[in-house]
């Protein structure tokens, strides 16, 4: 007994001695470090911005103006000299499309689920937090785009908006509102009734700064997590517009429209047609692999 009485009472030096290091670490410093010890995730994570790099990069390191056009050189296979990875089915070059193409594949994957997280996230977290009529009405709402599938909602709306960029990007977004608002919203369930928000409530502090204080931190991880999974979705969805003629028009390098313009080479080179959907594939899974890199390490319960 007397051991024991010992040793229960030097807990907290051993805790003063174990726990202040990681107690003043914070959750986003514990994330940080997480993530610098997983060699997969980073290095998807530097694919992923070299390819945001090359498309920012454009102008300066494409080899050749992608719209150039030249009938004699059509469809020249990889390894052509002055045409690293060959030519498309107008002689323009491969490189050069790839690379412009990823601005407008990597803009049209990333800036629909951005906006998606501000309108979605707010929606759900206000949805969340009051409760009552107001989550009802809004997940009613949320409900009714539930009932159908992705791809048949971006078709549908692109197609009735006539087709375009800018009808592409308002159809990737509202198709993503709904199931973001959705993970808000029951992370901001969850968080309101614990006692941190009753201890703020009874200080007085209003709705709003209870909300930005306490809330929003705690539901940024759930949705930033599921949105970055949502980013390949994304693309591969607007390489579907593209390709069935609802998204980027032509002449616009777009891996999609790259995909769709080129079916008629596909039997003379076969590989320089595949090129458009070996970047979608590639891309898409480093935006994939990178989210289960940051669910791991945003998971604080491992």
């Amino acid at each position: 007994m007397s051991d024991l009485s010992t040793s229960t009472n030097r807990l907290p030096e051993l805790a003063a001695e174990v726990m202040p290091q990681d107690a003043r670490r914070s959750y986003w410093a514990s994330v940080r470090e997480r993530l610098s010890e997983d060699r997969v995730t980073l290095s998807f994570m530097a694919l992923i911005f070299g390819a945001i790099g090359a498309a920012a990069l454009a102008p300066w390191i494409a080899p050749h103006d992608p719209y150039a056009t030249s009938m004699l050189a059509r469809l020249k296979p990889i390894g052509t000299q002055g045409h690293l990875l060959g030519t498309d089915e107008l002689g323009r070059d491969m490189l050069s499309r790839l690379i412009w193409g990823a601005r407008t594949s990597l803009l049209m994957g990333i800036v629909p689920v951005a906006v998606a997280i501000a309108l979605g996230g707010l929606l759900g977290v206000i949805a969340g937090f009051m409760g009552g009529g107001v989550n009802m009405i809004v997940m009613r709402i949320t409900d009714v785009f539930y009932a159908f599938p992705s791809v048949l909602l971006a078709v549908a709306i692109s197609g009735t908006l006539g087709g375009g960029m800018g009808s592409g990007l308002l159809a990737l977004t509202l198709v993503f509102i709904p199931s973001l608002c959705r993970i808000a919203e029951t992370a901001a369930s969850q968080i309101r009734s614990h006692d941190f928000v009753d201890a703020a409530r009874a200080s007085g502090a209003p709705a709003r700064s209870i909300i930005l204080t306490h809330v929003v931190g705690n539901v940024l991880p759930p949705v930033l997590i599921y949105a970055s999974s949502l980013i390949s979705v994304s693309i591969l969805l607007a390489a579907g517009l593209s390709f069935l003629g609802l998204g980027v028009s032509p002449p616009t390098a777009d891996w999609g429209q790259m995909l769709s313009s080129l079916r008629q080479g596909i039997y003379m080179q076969p590989l320089v047609c595949a090129l458009p959907g070996i970047a979608i594939l590639i891309v898409s899974l480093s935006f994939n692999l990178v989210s289960d890199g940051l669910r791991q390490a945003m998971d604080i319960t491992t």
